[in-house]
């Protein structure tokens, strides 16, 4: 059995007073997966080398392991092919093996923990593949899963000209209209494995009216298509909001919402989730509804730097000053959409807009975790301290002199565990299969 080590520091990011520290040992139990000891030390304490057995960190920059609020491990970037063609046209074999491989990318790229927010037609998938992690079959972040999104009739679906509401393609998510439904939905998500109940406040309902705004390769022939074809308008009334935050709050489970418009996120952040995703239009009376409520935003601006370009700015603005006005932010870029492995563009974005950088660092450590539910998720993540889950990143640089230190992860520990030691991955092709000699 494995005893524990320790991981000696020279320079630390400690979430908990959002400040760079020194010369900080943390002992790890590798069977248990937690710290046990987190200690200061002396600059000139242990010499040259550290003890056999430890793991030396000194000259590196470490953090806690990256929390990503907003992934979608069975997408793959939206540029190589659009969400609905991957859906369309990617056998269950492709996505689930695609699945594996952007696990295998995130956990490398220092994210130990996903959110993953709806398996896009995969139904339960994403469940089985959070398992297959946690019984050590494939290497991962740490998944906490939505299984099916929910929405009502006719909105989030897939659809074309000639079959509506997923009966051509895979259902994107768990189709619900009414109070009663919508409670029913609930128990079967949590039922289904879920940990994370996400909903759709508003999406786009109006795809079957000009064909040049859905996903095909259609060529252009709505000649004369209004300023905007296809807008997002609200999908639930408040009472089936309610109701799904209501039923989830019984199960112990967090509700996330899905909320371009104004008045969907207003609506969902009064019914009470614990996290408003998007937000694509924020403004102050929003931010401090979301204060008043405890709803925590994941702004998701690595999406919207590629397909919002006209009004970027603005985005970058508001999501500013959410941070200005004291909501709570978590760090999600809806990975997934773009490539799986630059989930750290999300923290480079928030830093252009203006949020320091230990704020920005905190919010994908800690945040990441109540975003994830707090103590409702079974375990504590982001932070350094005993009972806390060992996950540990080293970057090669500091993030204080070089803006794109956090590209360069040197080291990665999940659950005590090693899975990257001086920029090579470790024990991801183990060899289990030696014949006895």
């Amino acid at each position: 059995m494995a005893a524990p080590y320790s991981i000696h520091t020279s320079t630390l990011f400690d979430p908990k007073i959002k400040a760079f520290v020194s010369d900080i040992s943390i002992t790890v139990d590798p069977v248990s997966g937690l710290i046990v000891e987190v200690s200061k030390r002396t600059p000139t304490s242990l010499g040259a080398s550290v003890p056999p057995g430890d793991i030396d960190l000194r000259g590196k920059t470490v953090f806690p392991g990256f929390v990503d609020a907003h992934t979608h491990i069975f997408v793959h970037s939206y540029e190589e092919r659009s969400s609905l063609v991957q859906k369309r046209d990617e056998s269950i074999v492709e996505r689930i093996i695609r699945a594996v491989s952007h696990c295998r990318t995130a956990l490398l790229s220092g994210y130990t923990t996903y959110r993953d927010l709806g398996s896009e037609s995969m139904q339960e998938s994403d469940a089985q593949v959070r398992d297959c992690i946690n019984r050590g079959l494939i290497p991962g972040p740490r998944l906490f899963v939505a299984t099916r999104a929910l929405a009502s009739t006719g909105s989030y679906e897939p659809r074309t000209e000639n079959h509506a509401n997923g009966v051509c393609l895979p259902r994107g998510g768990e189709v619900i209209d009414g109070v009663d439904e919508a409670q029913r939905a609930v128990r079967r998500r949590i039922a289904a494995g879920a940990d994370i109940i996400k909903f759709y406040a508003d999406y786009r309902r109006r795809m079957m009216r000009y064909p040049p705004t859905q996903q095909h390769p259609y060529i252009h022939s709505a000649l004369h298509p209004p300023a905007e074809p296809n807008p997002d308008v609200l999908v639930f009334a408040q009472e089936e909001m309610d109701m799904i935050v209501k039923e989830a709050k019984l199960g112990q489970i967090p509700v996330s919402c899905h909320a371009n418009t104004l008045e969907g996120a207003m609506m969902a952040v009064n019914s009470g989730v614990n996290t408003i995703e998007h937000a694509l239009f924020g403004n102050k009376e929003l931010y401090e509804l979301m204060i008043q409520k405890n709803c925590i935003l994941v702004p998701t601006l690595a999406i919207y730097e590629r397909i919002h370009k006209a009004r970027f700015k603005d985005i970058l603005n508001q999501t500013k000053l959410a941070y200005e006005l004291g909501v709570r932010l978590a760090c999600g870029g809806d990975t997934g959409t773009f490539p799986h492995g630059q989930g750290v563009r999300e923290m480079e974005l928030m830093i252009e807009a203006g949020i320091p950088l230990e704020d920005v660092l905190e919010s994908c450590t800690i945040g990441g975790w109540e975003a994830c539910g707090k103590d409702l998720c079974g375990m504590r993540f982001g932070w350094f301290q005993k009972g806390v889950r060992a996950d540990i990143v080293a970057l090669q640089t500091d993030p204080r002199e070089d803006k794109f230190a956090l590209r360069s992860v040197d080291f990665v520990m999940k659950d005590g565990v090693v899975w990257k030691q001086d920029g090579k991955g470790v024990g991801i092709f183990a060899d289990d299969h030696k014949w006895d000699q």
